[in-house]
């Protein structure tokens, strides 16, 4: 079976297709033309960036500069999803550890039972599905916490007047958001094959690779995503709501 093949010259071609998000955006009067225009230029900026820069990482294939490339992945990540979190305390800090310590327990696991080979070329594209994916469900933890500790404020005060600690008062909170960062990535479990099919398994499909074949690394895909939300949600849920009480175990907002 023969590959996908895409020049130069039909990818400028295609880059027609932003024009249809630039029409819609000016007949709709959304004014998004200048974010898109920006957008645009940036990803081919970047892309175009990282694709030298992997390239030379890919040609070395040393370990220590693979993983100084994931630690400046976990670093960028940790960054956006610390936005989410503004207001709450170290919440860049408490992205960093979740997402590291998620991505790490993942790909250890997945290097461990053979199912990657510690190299640039496995590592650096797995670990980018694995922190992208941590990154928006702690991003979206973060949101919904301090969503919850302003509508619940009186809820939790009322518990903590009664004796409950800070962790006890904050139960439903801390569970409410987790569940929430992890509902999008079930969602999305439900739904392979079925509504939709995933990119990594497209683009093996579009390089050749047979069905059969493609969609084992895309059930492995799956796991990993599924592991790696999980444990970046609840160490992020669990460390965080600590930074919603003063030293006083006073709920402030």
């Amino acid at each position: 079976m023969e590959g996908m093949t895409l020049n130069i010259q039909s990818l400028i071609m295609a880059s027609i297709l932003v024009l249809i998000a630039l029409f819609f955006s000016a007949w709709q009067k959304l004014k998004l033309e200048k974010d898109i225009i920006v957008g645009t230029l940036r990803a081919v900026i970047q892309l175009t960036a990282v694709g030298f820069i992997l390239n030379y990482i890919f040609s070395l294939d040393n370990w220590l500069f693979t993983t100084l490339m994931m630690i400046f992945m976990v670093y960028n990540a940790s960054r956006i999803a610390g936005k989410r979190g503004k207001g709450i305390e170290k919440s860049g800090l408490i992205a960093f550890v979740s997402i590291g310590v998620a991505a790490g327990v993942t790909l250890a696991i997945l290097v461990g039972v053979g199912a990657i080979k510690y190299i640039p070329s496995e590592v650096i594209p797995v670990s980018g599905m694995v922190i992208g994916n941590a990154m928006v469900a702690v991003g979206l933890c973060f949101r919904q916490m301090k969503q919850q500790f302003s509508d619940r404020a009186q809820e939790v005060e009322i518990k903590l007047s009664l004796g409950a600690s800070e962790k006890m008062a904050s139960m439903y909170i801390i569970r409410d958001s987790i569940r929430l960062a992890m509902q999008p990535t079930i969602d999305s479990m439900k739904t392979l094959g079925i509504v939709s099919l995933p990119g990594m398994m497209t683009g093996l499909i579009l390089a050749g690779t047979p069905p059969i074949k493609a969609i084992q690394y895309q059930i492995m895909v799956t796991f990993m995503l599924t592991a790696t939300v999980s444990i970046s949600t609840f160490m992020a849920g669990y460390i965080a709501y600590r930074n919603f009480f003063n030293e006083q175990r006073q709920l402030k907002l």
